[in-house]
């Protein structure tokens, strides 16, 4: 049975997790994520369910968890459910996230999260509105790219309102400058929920295999990859009736969860209470053992190079493009993934 959260207005929803799990970097912080969830929401009840990949011929290589992973993960009662890759594998892996739905219950709410996610608070009192879906905002202008001579912002994203019958005006947020990027609906697709993952997986599939296909016209001069599962969500999510996240969810990319996606960036630029959550998630015996398997996790959290990343920044005064953080941790070394 799936966790209960109380909404806005005092009703009780239920909801199951989802993160991506296979053999390699993904399977270990996997089991870094939910290490943080048993930690730090020691009480919620719901399914925790970890998606791997199985191989097949869009794979290279067995995709699947290692068995130590797997032992892991059971022994903290997440269910590791398989599903088969029939459009994307090896060449997109980000497609996990969408073909994955899969392994969700039909019906049931849902909140998916990246791998590389841990939890930091109570995840099951986050007030989640399943009936108006919405997914991160901790994002960059990262897409799309405007050319000198090529179609604005304004008319690519139009373009895919478009081209799947989609009104398109409300999405706007007119605070923003017209033909700026932060005044189109984009999310990081770090973490969305929804209320039915069969339907949300459904569209989901559809329109980034159409995007990917059989692209609108504005989009012919625009690189889709990596960037294809944040190119369709916000198509979804507005399809589904939902939006932006709103103050009720602040804690998501804040004080409950956080998607730290590297973890050099992370010795980098969060919060001290992170860095602690994530180094107690890692602590246990039966949790360390695995993860110093997966070199940037023996050397950054276990023999303490994080933090001598750390000490070359100031958390109060960071730079405000990722890249420069990325470009000065890779001249002093400490770059790894």
């Amino acid at each position: 049975m799936a966790t209960s959260a109380t909404t806005t207005n005092g009703r009780v929803q239920d909801f199951n997790i989802l993160v991506i799990g296979q053999g390699g970097r993904v399977g270990y912080e996997a089991l870094l994520f939910v290490s943080s969830l048993r930690q730090n929401d020691p009480g919620f009840p719901g399914r925790v369910i970890v998606a791997e990949p199985q191989p097949g011929p869009l794979w290279k290589k067995d995709p699947r968890l290692s068995e130590d992973q797997r032992e892991a993960l059971e022994k903290l009662d997440a269910e590791i459910v398989p599903f088969d890759s029939a459009h994307f594998g090896q060449d997109y892996p980000n497609g996990n996230k969408i073909e994955g739905l899969a392994t969700l219950p039909p019906g049931e709410p849902f909140v998916f999260f990246d791998s590389d996610t841990i939890v930091t608070d109570r995840l099951s009192r986050v007030p989640f509105d399943f009936t108006r879906p919405s997914a991160s905002m901790r994002r960059e202008g990262t897409w799309p790219t405007i050319e000198l001579y090529g179609p604005g912002y304004t008319e690519i994203w139009k373009s895919l309102y478009d081209r799947f019958g989609l009104e398109f005006d409300s999405t706007m947020d007119l605070s923003e400058p017209d033909e700026y990027w932060g005044r189109y609906l984009y999310f990081n697709a770090g973490w969305f929920f929804g209320a039915d993952p069969a339907e949300f997986g459904r569209r989901y599939l559809d329109t980034a295999l159409a995007i990917r296909d059989d692209r609108p016209e504005a989009l012919v001069c625009q690189e889709i990859f990596p960037w294809l599962d944040q190119i369709a969500l916000p198509l979804v999510i507005h399809g589904l009736g939902g939006g932006r996240p709103g103050p009720d969810l602040a804690g998501l990319d804040g004080n409950v969860t956080c998607h730290w996606r590297v973890l050099p960036l992370a010795y980098a630029r969060e919060a001290d209470a992170t860095i602690a959550a994530l180094e107690a998630a890692a602590a246990p015996n039966k949790v360390k053992k695995v993860l110093k398997n997966h070199e940037p996790m023996l050397r950054m959290i276990y023999q303490g190079r994080g933090h001598k990343a750390r000490e070359l920044f100031d958390r109060a005064d960071l730079p405000r493009a990722e890249k420069v953080i990325r470009n000065q941790l890779k001249r002093e070394g400490f770059w790894m993934r």
